[in-house]
């Protein structure tokens, strides 16, 4: 064998496609240790890998953190974001937060929300980050295109991992739960999709003390969707009044949905801020089923697809110069 075809073997185990092969198509539910000694403790999350996984293009990267009391895999069965996996060749990360009776009922350490991993200051950024590492050893992750995102209280940690880590994060779509972190100093601009309805019973819209969690006391204080935006808006130095660049009516068997988006243009950086501003609906996730019941979350819509619209807006983006994740 030769010098050249050895260096040739050797770049070829070295490179992305190689990592791919160690991770299949389809659906992993993985773990790794967090902190050491007596604090160290497992966490855990699933992983969608799609069939692309298998070619050597690199591969962007979507972190869905589910809402507050629920979990990865319930999260996954209702996102519809699967199916945008396999279609368009992108990995989906489902975290699990952290809470007192194992895989249930789980919260995010958003910062100023939610349940124990609030109170215990859960370092989940520094989890997120773990998995993509862990992750990027098996597979060929672009670390030009990691985006976020979430619902309700993992909505809420989406924009903690932009905020805290802006040269990291390509683009950050929430739903149903604006940003709660207790400090907001972005290094770089990153591009914000908020999709919200007005009569969202449990996030409020225009802010202030939500209802209790269902079968506790517990309440939640919540920032209001058009503050939440502005500071965005400083950041990416974007201009302060809208434009209604999509709009939309009608859900079926349900009356007075609709649905603008709204985009906060120009912006005097590469970075865009949008927002699904919906009416009608309640605090679900558009497009798809609920998993609770209507008297706990408002009327479920289908005057857009959350999934769909995040796609859209997260895969323009990439974030130039970005460390790499392993």
């Amino acid at each position: 064998m030769s010098v050249v075809t050895l260096l040739a073997l050797l770049l070829a185990l070295a490179s992305p496609a190689a990592a791919a092969a160690r991770l299949a198509p389809g659906n992993h539910d993985l773990s790794l240790t967090e902190g050491t000694g007596k604090a160290a403790r497992a966490r855990t999350f699933i992983v969608h890998v799609p069939p692309a996984a298998g070619e050597s293009t690199p591969l962007p990267v979507l972190v869905a953190f589910h809402g507050g009391g629920g979990n990865a895999t319930g999260f996954q069965k209702y996102a519809g974001l699967d199916a945008i996996a396999d279609r368009e060749g992108v990995v989906i990360v489902y975290p699990d937060g952290t809470g007192r009776v194992g895989r249930r009922l789980l919260t995010w350490n958003a910062g100023g929300c939610c349940g124990s991993a609030q109170t215990d200051r859960v370092d989940d950024v520094g989890f997120a980050f773990a998995i993509l590492k862990k992750l990027a050893a098996d597979l060929p992750l672009d670390p030009a295109r990691v985006y976020v995102t979430g619902h309700s209280n993992g909505a809420m940690m989406a924009y903690r991992m932009a905020a805290d880590a802006s040269e990291r994060i390509a683009a950050v779509a929430a739903v149903a739960g604006m940003m709660v972190v207790e400090r907001f100093a972005p290094a770089q601009p990153v591009s914000v999709l908020h999709i919200h309805s007005v009569d969202d019973p449990r996030a409020l819209y225009r802010g202030g003390l939500g209802p209790p969690f269902p079968g506790t006391d517990v309440r939640s204080r919540h920032a209001s969707v058009e503050g939440g935006l502005a500071r965005w808006m400083i950041v990416d130095r974007c201009d302060a009044e809208p434009r209604v660049a999509d709009s939309r009516r009608g859900s079926p068997g349900r009356v007075g949905h609709t649905a603008e988006l709204l985009v906060y243009e120009p912006c005097r950086t590469d970075a865009v801020v949008a927002h699904w501003k919906l009416t009608g609906a309640g605090h679900g996730w558009p497009g798809h089923a609920s998993p609770l019941p209507e008297r706990i979350m408002g009327q479920d819509t289908a005057v857009i697809d959350a999934a769909e619209e995040i796609w859209k807006f997260v895969s323009r983006f990439r974030r130039a110069a970005a460390p790499p994740l392993r």
